[in-house]
């Protein structure tokens, strides 16, 4: 039983972190290239449908990390997990209190109707969402290697 809550919790978070690198790397790069507002068109709604679906997932993570870490508390595998259970929490911390708000005012702009350094904001909000990538891969990366060395 044990071994399939780790491997699911390997499942969730790698999902998790290759959503997250796309959108980083190839999503918002993209978008960004459309032309007459379309990048802003894009993030708007893509605020609004991934500002609703990823909260619960973060959330998921974090609990089956945890489950994880009590699972293998009595190795070093457990410290690991622990470790990564902690890296994913700093993620929702860094959400909440820095890349929330700016998301909250990119969805809520349209073509029409946004401030003149939208692009400046944007770009904050991709600088901050590499840094949370960057956690997530490392717990995963965590995650994978506590359980290849769980007894």
């Amino acid at each position: 039983m044990s071994e399939l809550l780790i491997g699911a919790t390997i499942v969730v978070a790698g999902v998790l972190v290759g959503v997250e690198f796309c959108v980083a790397v190839l999503v918002n790069p993209i978008a960004d290239r459309l032309p007459s507002g379309g990048g802003l068109t894009f993030r708007s709604s893509a605020g609004r449908l991934l500002g609703t679906v990823m909260p619960p997932w973060y959330i998921a993570t974090v609990v089956l990390a945890v489950v994880s870490t009590v699972l293998l508390r009595s190795s070093s595998a457990g410290v690991l997990s622990g470790v990564a259970a902690a890296l994913f929490v700093a993620t929702i911390v860094l959400a909440v209190t820095v890349l929330v708000p700016i998301n909250n005012r990119v969805k809520a702009w349209s073509e029409g109707d946004h401030p003149p350094d939208w692009r400046r904001q944007v770009q904050r909000w991709d600088r901050w969402h590499l840094l949370r990538v960057l956690l997530c891969t490392a717990g995963l990366i965590l995650l994978v290697t506590a359980a290849l060395t769980a007894p």
